[in-house]
């Protein structure tokens, strides 16, 4: 546990870093559903809130509920085309009522979906972590080039100048910084990028004066939810994906904070999936899961503490119940977050490939598994309209990179893995910084 003002400082640098992918599923479900701007509003406090709660309950643990990692959770945006099938089928209702019916599986069934982790051995891991930063980067590329492909302005040449500026200044901090100024370097490049933005005329803060100073969200604001079998398998199908990307994103984490990770932490993960989408449910929102976007941050500032994300979680519920932060922190231009977003994301793939140094290639099949694992994690993002033909629950499934890797990693280590040793005793070649210019803070 740190002093106020750090945790406070710390846990903000992953409230920003999250934001932008809590909102974006109630942005895009309420356009698709044609909602209304006061029920999109609704949804987006509703999502901040919720996540707020569900970070807490995954980062500090409550009983048996919590993987105790410092891990963020956010909506998932895996779910969001089934979700939007069984609104337009069979109302919006029907769509928390498959939420809450899903969760409450999930909470059920999480001590047998975490026997599975058996199967990840150290490279299995090393290539979900490097194929995790790799997927993430056309985020990060959407928001350099202003957040929308195809918008006026996109790409333009004040975009990308906004986000190298803000790239320079973080690494700039990072490299020689000292102390506490280099584990902020991701909080004082946003906010350098922020006040360049402004000083260009590129902010956009008219929402903020819009937003009220003070909303509660209260559970079950479009009705009771609605209970159909057919909703509820289908996001509960869907849910194979959270059950992927929370394992790979637990075992991630663990290597990042040098923290074990047994069937009983990823049990306690899947558990708050669940109870947090359960929760989402009912308050007029939607299934979450472990985010992937802060491992890049905790990987690149070394700060491993879980109360510094227990303090994001408490922030992003003030952002939910004091609509004008929320909207301050929204008005935040994507390019900034862009330039951010590549440092990160480029520090989770090197996170991937330090733990591939430790695997042993030689006499064993391991450069197969990983050759193959990665090239098809990477196929979505490489090219999206590859499964546009596929039904929608395949493509849904096969169009997400890190469950494809990790199927294909761990059916190839079944199949053709050796039995010899897997890991070999090498020297880390960028170990963590522990030295007088960085703060080295372990769970």
């Amino acid at each position: 546990m740190l002093p106020a003002g750090m945790l406070f400082a710390f846990g903000l640098q992953h409230a920003l870093v999250m934001y932008a992918g809590t909102v974006a599923v109630p942005l895009v479900f309420a356009a698709a559903m044609h909602m209304s701007a006061a029920q999109t509003i609704l949804l987006i406090n509703c999502g901040l809130m919720t996540s707020g709660v569900a970070t807490i309950v995954q980062s500090v643990g409550v009983w048996k509920f919590g993987s105790r990692l410092p891990i963020v959770q956010g909506s998932s945006f895996a779910m969001l085309a089934s979700l939007l099938l069984i609104g337009q089928v069979y109302g919006l209702r029907s769509v928390f009522g498959a939420v809450m019916g899903a969760g409450l599986a999930m909470v059920v069934l999480a001590p047998v979906m975490a026997r599975l982790m058996r199967f990840f051995p150290p490279v299995v891991i090393g290539c979900l972590i490097t194929t995790i930063g790799l997927t993430l980067m056309p985020v990060a590329g959407r928001w350099v080039g202003g957040g929308t492909p195809g918008a006026p302005g996109f790409g333009s040449v004040a975009n990308l100048l906004l986000a190298f500026v803000t790239i320079l200044m973080t690494v700039a901090v990072q490299a020689w910084g000292r102390g506490f100024m280099v584990n902020i370097s991701v909080l004082v490049g946003l906010v350098a990028g922020s006040i360049v933005a402004a000083l260009c005329g590129m902010g956009h803060y008219g929402m903020v004066a819009q937003a009220p100073w003070f909303a509660v969200s209260m559970p079950f604001v479009f009705g009771m939810p609605e209970f159909h079998v057919m909703p509820v398998v289908i996001v509960l199908l869907s849910m194979i994906i959270i059950v992927a990307e929370t394992t790979g994103n637990c075992l991630a984490i663990g290597r990042v904070v040098d923290v074990p990770v047994t069937d009983a932490t990823i049990a306690g993960a899947l558990r708050a999936d669940g109870l947090s989408t359960l929760l989402g449910g009912a308050f007029n929102s939607f299934p979450y899961n472990a985010f992937t976007q802060n491992t890049g941050l905790i990987a690149m500032t070394d700060i491993r503490s879980r109360f510094v994300v227990a303090g994001a979680g408490v922030i992003m519920i003030g952002l939910g119940l004091f609509p004008k932060l929320g909207a301050l922190i929204a008005a935040l231009p994507p390019p900034v977050l862009g330039g951010c977003g590549v440092v990160m994301f480029g520090m989770t793939t090197v996170g991937g490939i330090r733990e591939l140094l430790h695997v042993r290639f030689e006499g064993t099949r391991n450069a197969l598994i990983a050759a193959v694992s990665m090239g098809l994690g990477v196929l979505p993002m490489a090219c999206p309209d590859l499964f546009v033909h596929l039904g929608g629950l395949w493509r849904l499934l096969l169009g997400n990179g890190v469950l494809l890797c990790i199927l294909s990693g761990v059916l190839l280590n079944l199949l053709v893995g050796s039995r010899a040793p897997d890991v070999v005793d090498a020297v880390d070649p960028m170990p963590p910084s522990s030295g007088p210019d960085n703060v080295l803070i372990k769970r």
